[in-house]
C-alpha cells in the first residue's frame, strides 16, 4: 500500500519569456543617436525623419534630438537639437 498519493504530470507548465515590446521613448523626450525608440513586431510604427529601422523592426534615433510623433501617432521622427529636419538617408 502506497503511503503517498500518486503525482500526475501537469500539462500547462510552459510559458514564453515576455519580449518587452512597445514605445521606449515618448514624444518630447530628448534622445541621443542610437537610442531605441520603439520595439515592435511588424510596422505598427514607421520611421520618419532621422529615425532608422532595425532588422527586427526596432526604431532607433539617427541623431540627437527630441522625439516627435505624427500621422496619427504612427510615424516617429527625431527633431535635431538645432530644430532643422533633415532628409533620411538611404543606407
Amino acid at each position: 500500500m502506497a503511503h503517498k498519493k500518486g503525482q500526475g504530470s501537469v500539462r500547462n507548465g510552459r510559458d514564453s519569456v515576455s519580449k518587452r515590446l512597445g514605445v521606449k521613448r515618448f514624444g518630447g523626450e530628448f534622445v541621443t543617436a542610437g537610442s531605441i525608440l520603439v520595439r515592435q513586431r511588424g510596422t505598427k510604427f514607421v520611421a520618419g525623419h532621422n529615425v532608422g529601422t532595425g532588422r527586427d523592426w526596432t526604431l532607433f534615433a539617427l541623431v540627437d534630438g527630441k522625439v516627435n510623433f505624427d500621422k496619427g501617432s504612427h510615424r516617429v521622427n527625431v527633431v535635431p537639437v538645432d530644430g532643422s529636419m533633415t532628409k533620411p538617408s538611404n543606407n
